[in-house]
């Protein structure tokens, strides 16, 4: 009994205290210890406090309103989940500087857990001159983050940093797969209000990922030049210049380098759109190789064969659909989607009579995004240049 009377007074004396630190717990306070005797003196200025021994305790109260604002700002600021915003903030203290610290370390870690999920939407960038074009395809997991400035900043400034480096020069007519190995530790140049400075393409890829909260990488990417003439693109569905879900690009050659560049940009606009339109395999017969002719051969022979018509019949039929496919997936064969009474032969035909000088199609390429997926980020489709 006596061990309970002599315990009653400091744990009351305890309570007490308690109680009182809810009611000034907006101020800074002390605890100071003497022997067996406790008291609690609040103080406004730490730096007076003259006692050997003290633990400190400090809370931050901020309105609704205060914390909504803090809120919006980091979200901001970050383009992180609110979720984990507002975790941040309330971790640390409502200090934003630190919060955003945080949110950093904590995206990166999140970022390399979740480059191993599939990222087939996205966008094509093409950053070109007159001379040269580059495209790439950067993706994302959803059409959401594609539409947010910060990804589309990151993929506009990834192919005009490519365009702009050494490495990508001009080559002759080439067409030239670029491969993610050429790339991670390329410079890059950002000016973005959440992303600034020069960095590496690998960083910023890393860092995008951490503020979109999904895996983004780079997907695949072209150079396409011309020594002599004018390189065209088109973009399909582009949320803005330079960007889109779909490309055509093509090289025009013209044998005089004097001819009339609005002509030539002109048709080869056109031109490239209808690349997009058509979604040729080869750019003439003579590139159509024997091995996917005999085979188109074979199935249209059997499909003629089961009408029961004569052999002569059955020939006449597989030749006359065999140019029908030729018309189908070559490009010079092809229907201008434009003006269906003319095919693309024709379109360079006349146009090397308007110039002066003969015109003809170097190389060509056509893009979609999400057509490689699941594939290492170095691999290259290769239906997508023609031969």
């Amino acid at each position: 009994m006596a061990c309970f009377r002599t315990a009653r007074r400091p744990i009351g004396f305890l309570l007490k205290g308690l109680n009182n630190y809810k009611q000034c717990r907006h101020d800074y306070s002390t605890w100071v210890f003497r022997g067996d005797q406790a008291s609690k003196i609040k103080i406004h200025n730490l730096f007076s406090a003259g006692y050997s021994m003290f633990a400190r305790r400090f809370s931050v109260k901020l309105s609704a309103s205060d914390q909504m604002n803090l809120v919006q700002q980091l979200r901001k600021r970050t383009s992180a989940p609110i979720i984990d915003v507002k975790a941040s903030l309330v971790n640390c203290n409502w200090d934003i500087e630190a919060a955003q610290k945080e949110l950093r370390k904590r995206g990166l870690i999140i970022a390399s857990k979740k480059s191993s999920r599939t990222a087939a939407e996205g966008l094509l960038a093409v950053a070109q001159d007159e001379k040269r074009a580059v495209v790439i395809e950067l993706n994302c997991e959803t059409d959401f983050v594609a539409k947010l400035q910060i990804f589309q900043h990151l993929a506009l400034s990834l192919a005009r940093s490519v365009l702009s480096a050494e490495s990508f020069s001009q080559h002759a007519s080439a067409a030239t797969p670029l491969g993610s190995e050429d790339l991670e530790s390329m410079k890059i140049a950002l000016d973005h209000t959440k992303l600034n400075g020069e960095t590496t393409v690998q960083n910023a890829i890393t860092e995008v990922a951490a503020m979109v909260g999904e895996n983004v990488k780079f997907g695949r990417g072209f150079a396409l030049s011309t020594s002599q003439g004018i390189v065209s693109s088109y973009l399909h569905t582009s949320p803005q210049p330079g960007l889109g879900r779909m490309a055509g690009i093509l090289t025009l050659e013209v044998e005089d380098g004097n001819a009339p560049v609005d002509a030539l940009q002109r048709v080869g606009s056109s031109i490239a759109m209808h690349v997009v339109a058509s979604r040729p395999l080869f750019l003439s017969k003579e590139l159509v190789s024997s091995e996917a002719i005999e085979s188109e051969r074979d199935i249209l022979r059997t499909q003629a064969e089961s009408t029961g018509k004569p052999p002569m019949a059955i020939e006449k039929m597989v030749e006359g659909r065999l140019r029908k496919y030729f018309e189908e997936v070559v490009l010079l064969e092809q229907k201008f989607v434009m003006n269906d009474s003319t095919n693309i032969k024709t379109v360079l035909n006349d146009l090397s009579k308007e110039v002066g000088s003969s015109v003809k199609i170097g190389k060509f390429l056509r893009m979609e995004v999400g057509e490689v997926t699941q594939r290492a980020e170095a691999t290259i489709e290769p239906e997508a240049v023609a031969r």
